[in-house]
């Protein structure tokens, strides 16, 4: 058995929280991690270097696509990065999972 790990930066805290917080009401993610990152990327032909947050969200294997979209639709930034792996974790854990997104694995 595995689940998806998906990997979404935000611009701010309150923008994490409040993006997380769908995707859980929504059960499309089981758990949300949120955490400040510092970032330095290419956007619009110069490096740009901004303090942003991290949200890491754990789903089933079959809802990485509505999580997708629900990011994009809610998701403020033009090109939003939303990554995925596929991992895998303790059995319990992975059972905790799917049960609370509702899946069967």
């Amino acid at each position: 058995m595995s689940f998806a790990l998906l990997y979404i930066t935000h611009a701010g805290e309150d923008e994490a929280r409040r993006i997380c917080n769908v995707l859980l009401e929504q059960r499309l993610v089981a758990c949300a991690n949120l955490f400040p990152i510092s970032s330095a990327y290419w956007w619009q032909g110069s490096i740009t270097k901004d303090e942003e947050w991290v949200s890491l969200v754990k789903t089933s294997l079959s809802k990485v696509a509505a999580v997708e979209a629900a990011v994009e639709k809610l998701h403020p930034y033009q090109t939003p990065c939303i990554m995925q792996w596929t991992v895998k974790a303790n059995a319990a854990y992975e059972a905790w999972i799917n049960a609370e997104v509702g899946t069967k694995g």
